[in-house]
C-alpha cells in the first residue's frame, strides 16, 4: 500500500485515477499517511486545494524547493506562481 512516506511537501505530482487522470499537481499539504493536498494553480487553486489518496498519485523525483521553502517558512504565494513553476517543469519533460 502507498503511503506519504516517498512524498514530500512541494514535490511534483501526476493524477493516475479520477477525472483530472493525468494532470500534474504540487503537494502543499500531507494530511495523513493515506492523503495529501494537491494544487496546480489553474483548476485547483490555493484557496480550494484537491485532497487526493497517494494511492492515486504517481509522484516524480522532481521537488519544487521555491514552493517547499515558501510553505516552511509561511510566505505566501499566489495561483500565478504555481502555475509559472508547473509551466517550466511541463517545457522540461
Amino acid at each position: 500500500m502507498e503511503t506519504t512516506e516517498k512524498l514530500q511537501i512541494g514535490q511534483i505530482v501526476k493524477s493516475s485515477a479520477g477525472r483530472d487522470s493525468s494532470k500534474i499537481f504540487v503537494i502543499i499539504e500531507i494530511l495523513d499517511e493515506n492523503y495529501v493536498l494537491l494544487v496546480d494553480g489553474d483548476l485547483r487553486k490555493l484557496d480550494n486545494p484537491k485532497k487526493k489518496k497517494v494511492k492515486h498519485l504517481r509522484p516524480t523525483n522532481r521537488v519544487l524547493d521555491e514552493i517547499k521553502n515558501k510553505i516552511e517558512a509561511k510566505e505566501k504565494f499566489n495561483n500565478a506562481y504555481v502555475r509559472k513553476l508547473l509551466a517550466s517543469f511541463r517545457k522540461e519533460n
